[in-house]
Formats: structure tokens, sequence, C-alpha cells
């Protein structure tokens, strides 16, 4: 679902580019001041990591000769808080973009906001913390009922607020690609037709990636239970170390972007498929010269274009992997660090 920069028209491009920014200097303020930061930036570095690794890994969608792979937002603001969350997604399509030429340089705001802001601060606080934080039905006393009490996190809520919800951010997400592309008028794409595609494939993914969420979540909570909800009581018994966490997700990284990544679907992704059929190609050329500049100048950025040494023969995607692992994991957790070093300040100038 990453757009390229010949779908866009340069006030669209620079409008979603705006609006980004704004989630990302708000999301920022917010984990600054309401999120605490201990522990914070391993878990943002590693779990940044782990998205960027499982994204290099496409797998078909049986019957259409399309590709998906999961975006990774419900998953983020899950384990990291919503505006966490968009911070660590944010730094995972910036390393595609710059450094391996997945989404275009002018796409990239439009990119930001279609697979991280909605999922972390629309489809997460509006789908998925409700369906997690539920209470019983018929809110029935706990000790009559042997219930968990209410805020607690079961297995089921868990599934289900994972799919749901990762379903949703996908809908709105790949929508959103349409109304972008339809208003910036670059390409012939018909409106009902381009939506008609992009739903349905972009349905079957959000199907799948719910249930990795759901499975990667299901993980987390059983290895450190109320990790996953600010409702659920810490003072049940002595607060876990997440060590094991980032250190269960730092190989799944590792063993994803080295290994898994060779065995990704060589098939079209969801929107390309779409495109090719709706448009005749799956490579649409701009012809405005702003585009066409940032198109230039997005070509001379990447070291490793495709994820892949300039041969193009494949060989490269494990070292691409490790490397764009790598990078992700410095820029989330910096990004982490320096907020709570601000914080600190801050804190001291208020003190004083």
């Amino acid at each position: 679902m990453h757009m390229a920069d010949a779908l866009l028209s340069p006030g669209v491009g620079g409008g979603l580019y705006a609006a980004s920014a704004a989630a990302v200097v708000y999301s920022a303020k917010r984990v600054q001041k309401d999120e605490p930061g201990q522990g914070k930036a391993p878990l943002m570095a590693v779990s940044g990591a782990m998205v960027f690794a499982a994204q290099m890994v496409n797998f078909t969608i049986p019957g259409t000769g399309s590709s998906g792979h999961i975006a990774g937002g419900i998953l983020l603001a899950a384990l990291l808080g919503p505006s966490a969350g968009l911070l660590a997604l944010s730094a995972v399509l910036v390393i595609q973009c710059l450094c391996f030429a997945d989404g275009g340089l002018l796409a990239l705001g439009c990119n930001i906001f279609n697979i991280a802001v909605i999922p972390c601060l629309v489809v997460y606080p509006l789908f998925f913390k409700p369906i997690l934080s539920a209470p019983p039905a018929g809110n029935i006393p706990a000790k009559r009922t042997g219930a968990a009490p209410a805020g607690s996190v079961s297995a089921k809520r868990i599934w289900a607020a994972s799919v749901v919800s990762a379903i949703i951010a996908l809908q709105l997400g790949s929508f959103g690609v349409v109304l972008e592309t339809t208003a910036s008028g670059i390409i012939e794409l018909p409106f009902a037709a381009f939506a008609l595609l992009m739903q349905p494939i972009h349905l079957a993914i959000g199907v799948v990636e719910g249930l990795v969420t759901a499975a990667i979540l299901a993980f987390v909570h059983a290895a450190r239970p109320g990790m996953l909800a600010p409702l659920e009581a810490a003072a049940e018994g002595p607060s876990k170390s997440i060590k094991p966490v980032i250190i269960a997700f730092a190989v799944i990284a590792a063993i994803t972007a080295a290994g898994l990544s060779l065995l990704a679907s060589a098939n079209p992704d969801g929107l390309e498929w779409s495109i090719a059929r709706t448009a005749g190609t799956d490579e649409p050329t701009a012809s405005n010269p702003v585009v066409s500049f940032f198109t230039t100048t997005h070509d001379r950025l990447p070291f490793m274009p495709d994820y892949d040494f300039k041969a193009g023969d494949g060989a490269g995607t494990p070292v691409a992997g490790i490397i764009g692992a790598a990078l992700v994991f410095v820029l989330a957790g910096a990004s982490a660090l320096i907020i709570r070093l601000y914080k600190r300040r801050r804190t001291r100038r208020e003190k004083e």
C-alpha cells in the first residue's frame, strides 16, 4: 500500500505531508507528556525493527495474482500506545523510503498518514481499545460468574480486537489511497473501478494482518500480563520484566529479515495489482515537472533499491533486511531517547 510519487499531485502530496507532520509532532508531545519513557526506547526500537522485517514478507492472495504484507499499525499501537506506535511506524516508513525506494519521496506524507496515522490515532482508540477493555457481557460481577473483571484482557478479546481493527485500518488506509490518487488526477483511474479492486484485496490482507497481530499480542499478554491495556491491574502481582518480549522480538526480526524475506511472494502488492487492472500498468509515470523532480531526486537516494544489490538478482535481500531493521532500530530508539531526555530537562527546569 506504499504509494509512488507518480500517483500524486504536489498539492495532495504536500497537504498530506503537513497532516502527517502534525500527527508526528502531536504524538511526540503525547509521548513526552503522558506516556512513561522508562523501557519505551528499547521496546520502540525492537518492535519497529520487527515490523520493518515483517513488511518485507509479501504473502500471496490465493486466486488473485496479488500479494500483501502486514502494515503493523495496530500491533505497534497495542504494544507501545498509539503515540509511540505512530513514531515507531513512521521510522519504518522513512527508512523504507530513503534507503530502499519503497514508497515515493513526495508520497511519504501520504504513506505515513494511510499506514500509520489512521491505525494508531483513529482505529486504535475507536475500535481496538474499546473491544479489548470491554466489560464482561451483562456486567455481571466477576465473583458470581468466574468471569474476568472489567478492564482485564481475555484471549478472545485480543483476537477480536486485533482482527476487527486490522481489517478496519486496512480498509480506511486503502480507501485513503483511492481518494488521494483520485484527487490528484495524475493518472486515469476511475474512482469506482479503482475502489472496487482496492477494498476487497485489502480486506483479505487485513484478515491475515489481524491474525498475525493477534498471535503476537497473545504471546505478549502471556509473557507480561498488563502490557496491552492500562486498565489491567498491575497490582495483582509483581511487575514482570519486558526483557523476554524484547529478546523474542529481536529474534523474530532477525529471522524474518535474514531468512523469511527470501520467501516473499513475487506477485505485485494490492495497490500495484489494483492499478494494473484499472489503468493497464503497475508503474505509472509522472508528467508533472514537480512530481518528476521528486521522482528523480528519490531515485538517487536509496543505496539498495527494492531491497537488493544493484544486480537485482535477489541475493541482497537478507542483507537489506538486516541493514534496514538495524536502521529502524536506531531511528525509533533514538526518537524515544530524545523525547525522554527532553522530558527530563523540562522537568528539571520546572523544579528550579
